[in-house]
């Protein structure tokens, strides 16, 4: 059974596949930034205290930063 995870629950090094959304109300900077079911991801580094999150799209090798609260909506599967 594959299980989907929410993005902020990642670690440091780990990788992982775009799978959808946990909510119908998806903001449209989500897709403008790359963020569409079967993107390859890694996560690069968390800041601490609940700060942002730095994310690699594999693909394009494009290196963004989320807000926890952003990433929480993102749900991925682990590779």
């Amino acid at each position: 059974m594959i299980e989907n995870y929410s993005l902020k629950d990642l670690k440091i090094g780990e990788q992982a596949v775009v799978t959808g959304f946990s909510t119908e109300d998806i903001p449209a900077k989500f897709y403008e930034m790359g963020f569409i079911p079967g993107t390859n991801l890694l996560v690069k580094n968390k800041a601490p205290f609940g700060g942002p999150i730095c994310i690699s799209i594999v693909s394009n090798k494009s290196v963004l930063a989320l807000r926890r609260n952003e990433a929480d909506k993102i749900l991925i599967t682990k590779k």
